[in-house]
């Protein structure tokens, strides 16, 4: 098991961390769910074919059909290991990879991944005071412009619907709310994170960033 932290900062800081199980078609998927409730991560990746980019990913509480940090950091960590991958397969469909100036992108359709609603704030001082997801709501983001020229904004995402409180880094919620503002945006999301997201041809959003491979570690089933 290989233990990323994916969307770091521009010092390999921060990001989301993520499980991949490279050696993911070992584990039966009578077992997935439970291992990934056992580590606790907002995902665990399970791969089930490496050369054909095959994997499976899941949260606390259920499986994704995508979802954008573990698709990011498993193209990273395939590449890392010597094969880098054209595309990824999830239950969603295929995401094309691409690989530049030290980030991984991968490209999804707004409507491949969790339906995260956004709302948006006054200023990034209006979202650090959140203490928690505004209106109540499960399944939300809130963000505000730090430079709406520049677009780069500041955004916290609380997907408490698939059993995390809030997320460090949101990849799929980063290609909704790049597809709405229809350009490309840099995003600064939880303490520090950052993902960089890009409108692309036939509705699709390319969302990328840094990956790095904190621990290797054996699990035992």
């Amino acid at each position: 098991m290989h233990l990323l932290r994916v969307f770091c900062d521009e010092e390999g800081k921060r990001g989301n961390p993520l499980a991949v199980f490279l050696d993911g078609a070992e584990v039966p998927p009578s077992a997935r769910q439970g291992v990934a409730s056992d580590l606790g991560l907002s995902e665990t990746v399970f791969v089930d074919h490496a050369e054909r980019g095959e994997l499976r990913i899941f949260t606390p509480a259920v499986e994704l059909p995508f979802a954008g940090h573990p698709t990011v950091g498993t193209a990273w960590l395939l590449a890392d290991r010597g094969s880098p991958v054209p595309w990824l397969r999830v239950p969603a469909g295929e995401l094309r990879v691409s690989y530049e100036d030290g980030a991984t992108f991968v490209a999804a359709r707004p409507d491949w991944g969790p339906a995260f609603e956004w709302e948006r704030l006054d200023s990034p001082a209006d979202v650090d005071a959140l203490g928690g997801p505004p209106g109540g709501h499960d399944h939300i983001g809130a963000w505000a412009w730090i430079d709406e020229r520049a677009g780069t904004l500041r955004a916290r995402v609380f997907p408490v619907r698939y059993g995390i409180a809030e997320d460090e880094a949101t990849g799929s919620a980063a290609v909704i709310l790049c597809a709405r503002l229809g350009r490309p945006i840099e995003i600064r999301q939880g303490l520090g994170s950052l993902i960089r997201a890009r409108p692309v041809e036939d509705g699709f959003v390319e969302v990328g960033g840094a990956t790095v491979l904190d621990e290797e570690r054996d699990y035992e089933l």
